[in-house]
Parts: C-alpha cells; sequence; structure tokens
C-alpha cells in the first residue's frame, strides 16, 4: 500500500503554479447518432447564441440516451492513438508519462476542494501510466435518480442542442438555425479531443468531449483552437447560491482548463427549466476573477484556488509516475472523500483487465520498437 498525503493542502500547495504545457490537440474523433466510433471530426457542433426563454425541458420525452453504465475503458482513445501512429509511423506516448480521460484528472485536480471520492485502476506500459475509471466503483456509488433529477440532467443537453449547429452559421440555413428547438436531442453523438499536456516533469494525453467551437479550426495547426464548453447553471439569486455557483466553477474551470478549450457558456435557468440568461467566461481568467470579487466584496477567501489545484495535481501525478514505474499487473488508486490520503495499492498481479485492448497491445507489438516520435519538451 502506497499514499500520498493530502492533508493541508492549502499551505503544502500554495504559491506560484508549477509549470504547465498548453494542451495541444493531436488527433480528435467522433461518436455518430448510433454511438459508433469514427476517425473524424463529423459530430463537431458549432456554437450560435440560443435564444433566452426558451424550454429546457421541451422533447424531453423524446431524449435519445447513451447508456453510461457501460464499460467502454479507455478503448476509443487506444484506438485513435492507433490510426494516429499508423498515420505517423511514430509511437504518439513517447516522453508521455499519462495517458487517461479527462475526467480522471479533474477529479485529481478538484480533490483539494471538491472532496468528492473516485477510484481509478492504473496499468504500466511501455513507459507511461494508463489511467481510467474503476466502473463497478463507479456504479455501485451512484445514487437513485429520480424523475425530477433525470429531467435536470435532460437540461444540460438540451441547452447543448439550443446552442449550436451542424455546420458554421454562414453554411447554416436559416430553417437550421430557427429549429433547434425542435431537435431531438441525442447524446451518443459526441465529438472528442485528444491532446498532449505537461504537468511539471509529466507528460499527458488526455481525451474529452467538446461541446462545440467558437468559430472555425485555425489554418496553422500548432494554433490554440477556439472550443467551446456549454455548461447550465440555477439563476443566483442569494448569497449561498453564489457561494456553490462559485464551487460548481471549479470543476467548470478545470475540465476546459486540461483540454485548452477557452471560452466557457453558462446557460442560467430558473427552477423550472426555463432559460434566463447567458454568461461567457474566459477559462484562464476564472481563477482570478473569482479572488478580485471577493477581494472587492469583503467576503474574505474564495473558496478554491487555481494555483494550489494545479500544484496539487502536479505534485501527485509526479508522486504517482515514480510509484508506479516499471510496476506489473493492475494498480487501483483510492480516495475517500474527505479523506486525508490517497490510496495506491496492487490489485491483480499479472495482466491489464481491460484498461489496455488487445487490439491496441497487438499493434504495438506490430510497430517498429525503434519507433518514436521527437522528443517534446519537458515541463
Amino acid at each position: 500500500m502506497h499514499s500520498f498525503n493530502v492533508a493541508d493542502y492549502a499551505t503544502r500547495f500554495a504559491g506560484r503554479s508549477s509549470n504547465i504545457k498548453r494542451p495541444r490537440e493531436i488527433t480528435c474523433f467522433s461518436y455518430d447518432e448510433n454511438h459508433v466510433l469514427r476517425h473524424d471530426e463529423s459530430s463537431l457542433r458549432y456554437y450560435y447564441t440560443p435564444a433566452l426563454h426558451g424550454d429546457l425541458s421541451g422533447g424531453y420525452d423524446s431524449f435519445i440516451k447513451h447508456d453510461d453504465s457501460v464499460d467502454e475503458h479507455l478503448d476509443s482513445l487506444l484506438e485513435s492513438l492507433i490510426e494516429l501512429e499508423k498515420k505517423t509511423g511514430k509511437r504518439s506516448t513517447e516522453d508521455v508519462d499519462f495517458v487517461t480521460w479527462r475526467g480522471m484528472i479533474t477529479k485529481i485536480m478538484t480533490v483539494p476542494f471538491m472532496e468528492d471520492a473516485f477510484e481509478m485502476n492504473a496499468v504500466f506500459h511501455e513507459g507511461s501510466i494508463y489511467l481510467e475509471e474503476n466502473n463497478l466503483y463507479k456504479q455501485s456509488t451512484r445514487g437513485f435518480q429520480d424523475e425530477r433529477g433525470a429531467r435536470m440532467s435532460y437540461w444540460g443537453y438540451k441547452f447543448e442542442s439550443l446552442s449550436t449547429l451542424s455546420r458554421p452559421w454562414a453554411e447554416a440555413s436559416r430553417e437550421e438555425i430557427e429549429n433547434r428547438s425542435r431537435e431531438i436531442v441525442n447524446n451518443k453523438a459526441q465529438y472528442c479531443s485528444i491532446v498532449k499536456t505537461g504537468f511539471g516533469n509529466c507528460g499527458l494525453i488526455i481525451g474529452g468531449e467538446v461541446d462545440a467551437i467558437w468559430d472555425c479550426r485555425p489554418m496553422n495547426p500548432e494554433n490554440p483552437i477556439n472550443y467551446v464548453e456549454l455548461k447550465t447553471s440555477r439563476q443566483i439569486s442569494t448569497p449561498n447560491q453564489n457561494h456553490n455557483f462559485e464551487k460548481k466553477l471549479q470543476r467548470f474551470w478545470a475540465q476546459s482548463f486540461l483540454l485548452g478549450v477557452p471560452k466557457i457558456v453558462i446557460g442560467f435557468r430558473d427552477d423550472h427549466g426555463i432559460l434566463t440568461s447567458i454568461d461567457i467566461r474566459e477559462t484562464q481568467s476564472i481563477p482570478a476573477n473569482i479572488k478580485k470579487e471577493h477581494l472587492a466584496q469583503g467576503l474574505g477567501p474564495p473558496p478554491w484556488n487555481g494555483n494550489v489545484a494545479i500544484n496539487f495535481t502536479t505534485a501527485f501525478l509526479e508522486w504517482l509516475k515514480s510509484t508506479l514505474a516499471d510496476t506489473k499487473g493492475v494498480w487501483r488508486i483510492r480516495y475517500q472523500q474527505r479523506g486525508k490520503q490517497i490510496e495506491v495499492f496492487q490489485v491483480q498481479e499479472s495482466g491489464y483487465a481491460g484498461v489496455l485492448t488487445d487490439q491496441f497491445l497487438a499493434w504495438r507489438t506490430e510497430l517498429s520498437p525503434t519507433a518514436s516520435t521527437p522528443a517534446i519538451d519537458k515541463v
């Protein structure tokens, strides 16, 4: 059993943030309306301002919902890396210490302030650690969702439908723009970006769903892409509601920060699911702006600190990298709610338990062992 101490995070990880590497997209993929994987950007949506006072419950009875209880592991991410490596003839994970979904790093980043419990599985292969959510734990801890909860969950998908188009605005017909409220909501279709980034001396490949793009892809592929994260939240009318919203902003910020998404569009709604206002936030400015607001209003320190979250994540990943280097089998990473440590222990002495697919392992055997990418700058 290994453990990483998370106590006294506010002082231990305070100060200027660790060096981080700007996320750079290396490939992408789509799931179509039947949740079939496609190695293209066919499911990418384009942001277009939604009309206010729309009913976020509209179309609820015709919602086509993806069954997220099925354990999909890292399958689509690994298959996308295979496709990338077939094109380049080089191993994409050279100088990469972690390969995972954005959700896993978001959970780690929010430990100091959100304190939500989680379990992950990890395996070491060819110099990299592959992290995934422990689906059995996820399903066992998922609470019962009543009709009200299911409808509120739907509101987020409906807001995405009201806020996006299937093509750039200049190419969209007036009919498509005006009929968004009647479009059937289907969350089986998704667009995912895969980026290379870094925390401290750890290189990462992270995959995550992207809701939309603000305009279009830049001509220079090295330039940042103006992706947009779409979120909904209850309209704020009391100090307590504002406090809860500020805490929620940490997760919004972390999710967008990790993929390099520059804008977050928040749709505020009332208790009946009616869209009342739109707020556009620049991802990078969120931590500083919350701090400024608290200072200006004499409210004391904000409920979370971006630098502490980054420094905590860096320290934990560097520790995990050294702990699992050259290990065999499957390892469990466990954090209990409001715990004082993150525990890491072995659960299987050999094999990969589905974390790595047979297809990926066979491909890596086939790929020339000398094939590698030029070294990325360590950060």
